[in-house]
């Protein structure tokens, strides 16, 4: 969860803080549900994917280890275990519109979330990425 929460926190200074802190007891909650994909350095976590169905909730890395290729590896591992993957990006996150672009990602639409922040849709299907 500190992952979680950090990297929301850090990523999203356009949200404000507090609506991060108040869903964290949610999110807690739903962890159980989903599928993680973990990534360990020395026995300890320090990145991890969450998935719902073929909903991506997310690509979380310590801050120490961001930029080192961790988001990449879970997104390649997890592409092999399904046909297609959908998220949600706030527009205003630039890098990890980008990140999901270059991972053979496509927009499919845009809508306004709960934070009144526009969130681009996006979409990867195995058959139309076939380099992916």
């Amino acid at each position: 969860m500190e992952i979680w929460l950090t990297a929301n926190i850090e990523a999203h200074s356009f949200v404000s803080k507090k609506f991060w802190l108040d869903n964290a007891a949610s999110v807690r909650k739903q962890l159980p549900q989903a599928d993680l994909y973990i990534y360990l350095k020395d026995e300890k976590i320090i990145g991890f994917a969450g998935l719902i169905d073929n909903y991506l909730a997310g690509i979380f890395v310590e801050s120490n280890f961001r930029n080192q290729g961790i988001g990449q590896k879970l997104l390649t591992n997890i592409k092999k275990n399904y046909q297609t993957l959908t998220l949600s990006v706030y527009q205003k996150n630039q890098k990890a519109y980008r990140f999901y672009l270059k991972q053979g990602f496509k927009l499919n639409c845009t809508q306004i979330d709960e934070t009144s922040e526009l969130e681009n849709q996006l979409i990867w299907e195995k058959n139309f990425n076939k380099f992916s």
